[in-house]
C-alpha cells in the first residue's frame, strides 16, 4: 500500500485541502480530506486525475521535423502521408520498440496516465508477415511494461488502399490484412497482453471507412462485443467526398446509420461534419478523439467545438502523430482553435464558468471512456491515474484554486507536472521519469541505426 499526501486536489465532489490518498493494488481504496501527513506519505503540492491520450501511432514521433519543408506544389495531409509510408518502410522491431518508449516516457512527463496505441504496423517491410503475427504489437507492450504507462492497445484493420475497396499502395503492405487474418492477429496480442499489468485493456480499430469495406467492418464489429472501438473519421474534406461518392453519405452519417454507434466507440478527428452529423454523434455517446497539435500540423481543419458541446458531446484528447507531445498544448490548441475560427474568446465551455477546468475535466473522463480504464476522476474504487503539479510554479501562483486549471491549460507547460502515477505506479518523481536516461540512451541509439539505414 502508498499513500500520497496532497496540500489540496481536485476530487469527484471538488476542490478539498490537506487530503491523504490510500492506494492498493493500483486503485484509490480510501481518500481523506482535511488532515495531516504522515511519515512515509509522498508529498505532492496539487494533485489531478491524470489524462489518458487516447490516439497515439507511437512510431510517427521519430519522423517529427521530417515533413516540414516545402516542396514545389501545395503540401497536404496526403502529401505528408507519402511521406510518411516511406520512412516507417525501414523501421524495424527493435526501432519500433524504443521509439514507443520514448514516446511513453514523454507522454508520462506531460502527465498523460495512459495510451491508446493505434497500431496498424503489422507487418515486416514489403508486406510479408513476421512469424509471429503479433511480432510489432508485443513489441508495443514491452515499451508500455517498461515504461509503465496505462495500454489500451488498438490493433487495427487496413484492408484496403482508399474508398471503393482500392487494392493497398506498397507503402500500405505493412498494415494490410484480412478480416479473418486480423481476427489470428487480435487474438495472439490478447494471449501476449496478459504478461501486462492487469489494467492493460485491448479493442479494435478499423482504421477508416476508407480502408475497410461495409461488410467487413460490420463482421468486425459483430465479432467483437465488448471493448473499445475506434476509427478514423471525416479527417479531411477529400476523404469525406470520396465516401459520400462510394457509400452515398458523409463518413459521420453513414457510420451512425449503418454501425451500433455508443459508449464504446471513439471517432477519431471528426473534423468535418455538418451540424445535423454533430448532434447526432454527440447523442449516440460515442467520444470524439481530438488531436489538435496533429490535426493543426497537418491542416486538417477545427472540429465543431461549440455546437458539439452544445449537444452534450464527450470528448478527450491524443497526440497523434507526436509531433510534439503535451498535453497542456493540447487542450489549449483545442480552445485556441475554436477561438481563431469564430473570431471570439472562451469557447468551449458550455453556459458560463472556467474553460481550463470544462476542458480538462471533460478531457479526463472522455478519455477514461475511450480507452476503458476505470479512471478520470479522483474517486474510491478508480484506478490510480494521477499528476500532481506545482501551484507556486510562476504560471500558476497569482490564481485562485477555481483559476487553477485555466492557469494550467492557458498559461503552463508540461514541465509543471512534478509526479504521475499510472494504476498506482509512481513513474514521474521530481519531473522526471524514473527510466529516462536508459530510455532515451537506447532511442539514440535506435535513430542513429535508422538514419544510417
Amino acid at each position: 500500500m502508498a499513500v500520497i499526501y496532497a496540500k489540496q486536489a481536485l476530487l469527484d465532489e471538488g476542490w478539498e485541502t490537506n487530503v491523504r490518498l490510500d492506494l492498493r493494488d493500483g486503485r484509490i481504496v480510501s481518500i481523506d480530506p482535511g488532515t495531516g501527513p504522515e511519515a512515509n506519505d509522498t508529498r505532492v503540492d496539487t494533485l489531478l486525475p491524470a489524462l489518458g491520450n487516447l490516439h497515439s501511432h507511437a512510431f510517427q514521433r521519430a519522423m517529427a521535423g521530417m515533413t516540414e519543408f516545402r516542396r514545389a506544389g501545395r503540401d497536404s495531409f496526403w502529401t505528408w502521408r507519402e511521406l510518411m509510408y516511406r520512412f516507417m518502410e525501414r523501421l524495424t522491431p527493435e526501432q519500433i520498440e524504443a521509439i514507443a518508449a520514448q514516446v511513453y516516457v514523454e507522454m508520462l512527463e506531460a502527465g498523460y496516465a495512459s495510451v491508446g496505441e493505434f497500431h496498424y504496423a503489422h507487418h515486416q517491410p514489403g508486406g510479408a508477415p513476421y512469424d509471429n503475427i503479433a511480432e510489432l504489437s508485443e513489441r508495443i507492450f514491452a515499451a508500455a511494461a517498461r515504461t509503465g504507462i496505462g495500454l489500451t492497445h488498438l490493433p487495427v484493420l487496413y484492408s484496403y488502399g482508399g474508398a471503393g475497396q482500392a487494392e493497398l499502395s506498397a507503402g500500405q503492405r505493412r498494415f494490410g490484412n484480412s478480416v479473418d487474418d486480423f481476427e489470428r492477429l487480435f487474438d495472439a496480442a490478447s494471449a501476449a497482453l496478459r504478461h501486462l499489468p492487469g489494467d492493460a485493456r485491448i479493442g479494435i480499430a478499423p482504421h477508416s471507412l476508407r480502408a475497410t469495406s461495409p461488410g467487413e467492418l460490420s463482421r468486425l464489429v459483430a465479432r467483437h462485443g465488448q471493448g473499445p472501438i475506434h476509427i478514423h473519421i471525416a479527417e479531411q474534406p477529400r476523404e469525406v467526398r470520396e465516401i459520400e461518392d462510394w457509400l452515398g453519405a458523409r463518413p459521420v452519417e453513414w457510420l451512425l446509420g449503418n454501425q451500433p454507434v455508443d459508449d464504446r466507440w471513439c471517432l477519431i478527428h471528426a473534423t468535418h461534419m455538418t451540424v445535423t452529423e454533430t448532434r447526432d454523434m454527440a447523442a449516440s455517446g460515442a467520444v470524439a478523439g481530438l488531436c489538435p497539435i496533429t490535426e493543426a500540423n497537418l491542416g486538417d481543419g477545427a472540429f465543431n467545438g461549440p455546437g458539439y458541446v452544445e449537444a452534450g458531446g464527450g470528448f478527450g484528447i491524443g497526440s497523434d502523430s507526436n509531433v510534439s507531445i503535451s498535453l497542456t498544448e493540447e487542450l489549449r490548441m483545442l480552445e485556441y482553435s475554436q477561438r481563431l475560427r469564430d473570431t471570439s474568446r472562451n469557447v468551449l465551455v458550455p453556459g458560463e464558468g472556467s474553460v481550463g477546468r470544462f476542458l480538462y475535466t471533460s478531457a479526463a473522463r472522455g478519455g477514461a471512456q475511450a480507452l476503458a480504464r476505470a479512471s478520470g476522476s479522483i474517486a474510491t474504487g478508480n484506478l490510480a491515474d494521477l499528476v500532481a503539479i506545482d501551484s507556486r510554479s510562476a504560471a500558476l501562483c497569482a490564481l485562485s484554486r477555481d483559476s487553477l486549471l485555466d492557469g494550467l491549460v492557458f498559461a503552463a507547460t508540461d514541465r509543471i507536472v512534478t509526479d504521475v502515477w499510472s494504476a498506482g505506479r509512481h513513474v514521474v518523481r521530481g519531473g522526471h521519469h524514473v527510466e529516462r536516461d536508459a530510455v532515451f540512451a537506447d532511442y539514440r541509439t535506435a535513430i542513429a541505426r535508422l538514419v544510417a539505414s
